[in-house]
């Protein structure tokens, strides 16, 4: 029998704790599947567009942007800690932790597409963030975290210089939100059908039976 083939297209940022969450259960569903040709691309989305260089402390800007109380906040830093670990993923917040800017990244995983290393750049980059609490807008960590994924720590710093790829991203950002993305993961199969936020594996691996099936 034929390979089938399927188109993964998420657009993400790496400062959402919901997008590895989401490619977590994503992984999951895949698994079910062992007979499809997948390909998978990320695509740029910043939450946070206009951080400035420092970065705001995180527990203050979800207090900002979302209205939550400091015990809210907790409670659901708790929640993601638990949903992180179930799917073999460590989050380490602290009462220190801070939310960056995150265009020099998109920068670093879209030059990584063309070696064929941005899923495991974007992974690299979400434990950096997340597991180890290092400052994705800081060109070092960004190059470490390139280096560990096996790419060339030189033109790595380069592209992140001279910031070749910027207008790229921003043009790719602003096409994504025309055809409606507001919020992130959203996660887009065969260019067709869209899977808003992380869902559970169970709901995705339907929607690739279906897709799968329909293309028999």
């Amino acid at each position: 029998m034929a390979t089938k083939s399927l188109q993964i297209d998420i657009i993400s940022d790496v400062m959402c704790p919901w997008c590895i969450v989401g490619y977590r259960r994503l992984e999951q569903a895949l698994s079910q599947f062992e007979d499809i040709d997948v390909s998978l691309q990320w695509h740029p989305f910043e939450l946070n567009p206009a951080m400035g260089p420092d970065g705001q402390h995180l527990g203050e800007h979800i207090a900002e942007k979302y209205g939550s109380t400091p015990e809210q906040s907790a409670q659901n830093r708790q929640r993601l800690t638990q949903m992180g670990a179930d799917l073999g993923f460590e989050f380490n917040f602290s009462d220190s932790s801070r939310i960056y800017n995150t265009l020099l990244a998109h920068q670093l995983l879209y030059w990584a597409a063309e070696s064929g290393k941005q899923t495991e750049l974007k992974l690299a980059l979400f434990t950096s963030y997340f597991t180890e609490q290092k400052n994705p807008d800081d060109i070092e960590v960004l190059i470490e975290a390139a280096t560990k994924v096996g790419l060339d720590a030189v033109e790595a710093r380069a592209v992140l210089t001279d910031k070749r790829f910027e207008t790229a991203v921003k043009e790719e950002e602003q096409l994504w939100i025309s055809r409606g993305i507001q919020a992130v993961p959203a996660i887009v199969f065969n260019q067709q059908y869209l899977v808003s936020g992380a869902q559970e594996p169970a709901t995705i691996a339907e929607l690739i039976t279906k897709l799968t099936t329909d293309a028999e």
